[in-house]
């Protein structure tokens, strides 16, 4: 049956207007005033936007399926109003060959999203020897990352992004060096000082930053930051760009909300990596994102269970769930227009994953039925009792946002009606 998602304001890359929008299949048919179908999708006061892509999501399987399977992880992307995500290959094992591609796709099928997978550039995400990046790419990847280790020898990341460069596919790179970061557990400052917990500096990001806008310029390569958290790198980013040098960058949702601050209360929920910085590099990540030099929001939604994160803060592991809440957060935290925080979660970042021609694009008749419907003004309070994902991880507990998915539409099937989930 049709679907007309009515009285909406559509919002996409090409403006803004009121109309209502039928889907019939898995394509938009018709965009425009008073239009009918079989089955209305009420859109009263609401944003009807193309739908969110995350380009950094854990979703731990294979190999760590008691905090996420790809399944549950994929709902609580629908929840929050993702029609896609990118899963990360830190996986057990890792996304370093096309067996395990393969496995994730297949797994991908039964998530309420799209579910593309990114691949280690290095086997085992050792920084050792190159992974084979082309028998890969041929099953679709396109961005490739050894997230959670950065790639320490420069000469190697040289020929990773040769490489790259001739297969047409994206290096994202996690900035840490690792002899700086050795051993730390937050980041290295006045609030580490106090707590007694040992810091990893700014420095660690930084010095990995200037590396590879050098290596992308003397190779020609597109070259991804991930979750860039300090002034300095962002700085370096955005002045690479002005000078024409092929970089992205994306920031992570919580280090333009969090500082270093929260881990005074040793609390491991608030233990990330690369960790939440002082108030000004959290201010210099809204700034850069409000002037172009980030390009993208994304989530680093890492799950993880009770046990693991119930540790002693220097034993936990690092991470927090973003996916449910990284559009409230996104309305509320940054000072920008609707338009401009839809598109830094949604067509930027499909065209960084190349995910352009079906995620991310024009709300206009035969684009692919991938939708979010959100009232970019409801108030509600974060509760991590209330989440799709595995685990709970969720360092905004009891923090009142505003912003919330109404219907979230994959593939013209809607798999959120009204807040709720719909297998």
């Amino acid at each position: 049956m049709s679907t007309v998602i009515k009285g909406g304001r559509v919002i996409d890359q090409t403006g803004e207007r009121a109309a209502d929008v039928v889907i019939d299949g898995d394509r938009v048919v018709a965009v425009g005033p008073d239009l009918s179908a079989d089955v209305v999708l009420d859109a009263s006061g609401c944003v009807v936007a193309p739908g969110l892509v995350d380009l950094h999501t854990h979703l731990r399987q294979p190999g760590a399926e008691e905090a996420e399977t790809i399944e549950s992880g994929g709902w609580a992307a629908v929840r929050g109003g993702y029609s896609a995500v990118v899963a990360m290959p830190n996986t057990n094992p890792p996304i370093d060959c096309a067996a395990v591609v393969q496995e994730v796709l297949a797994l991908g099928r039964a998530a309420p999203c799209d579910v593309y997978t990114s691949a280690a550039i290095t086997v085992g995400r050792a920084g050792d020897r190159l992974a084979p990046m082309a028998e890969m790419a041929g099953l679709g990847v396109r961005l490739f990352t050894d997230d959670g280790n950065g790639v320490q020898d420069a000469g190697l990341m040289r020929r990773a992004m040769e490489y790259a460069a001739g297969l047409g596919v994206v290096l994202a790179q996690h900035c840490e060096v690792d002899s700086l970061a050795a051993g730390g557990h937050m980041h290295e400052g006045e609030w580490s000082a106090k707590l007694g917990i040992p810091g990893v500096p700014a420095e660690a990001e930084e010095l990995m930053v200037v590396r590879d806008i050098a290596l992308s310029r003397l190779t020609g390569a597109t070259v991804h930051f991930q979750h860039l958290s300090t002034r300095g790198s962002i700085a370096m980013v955005r002045a690479a760009r002005q000078g024409g040098v092929a970089v992205t960058a994306e920031a992570a949702t919580h280090h333009f909300t969090l500082t270093d601050e929260s881990c005074a209360s040793y609390d491991p929920v608030f233990k990330v990596n690369p960790p939440l910085r002082p108030a000004d590099d959290r201010d210099a990540v809204r700034e850069g994102l409000g002037d172009g030099a980030l390009d993208a929001i994304a989530t680093d939604h890492a799950p993880h269970t009770l046990d693991a994160k119930e540790r002693p803060f220097d034993q936990a592991p690092p991470g927090m769930l973003g996916l449910e809440t990284a559009l409230a957060l996104a309305l509320t935290e940054l000072n920008l227009p609707v338009a401009e925080v839809v598109g830094l979660l949604s067509w930027r970042p499909a065209a960084i994953a190349g995910l352009s021609g079906t995620h991310g694009g024009p709300v206009a008749p035969d684009s692919p039925a991938n939708l979010c419907v959100f009232d970019p003004d409801e108030p509600w309070t974060v509760d991590p009792g209330d989440s799709a994902s595995r685990s709970r991880n969720n360092p905004y507990a009891g923090r009142r946002v505003r912003g919330r998915v109404r219907h979230t539409v994959v593939g013209g099937r809607p798999v959120v009606v009204d807040q709720e989930m719909r297998a």
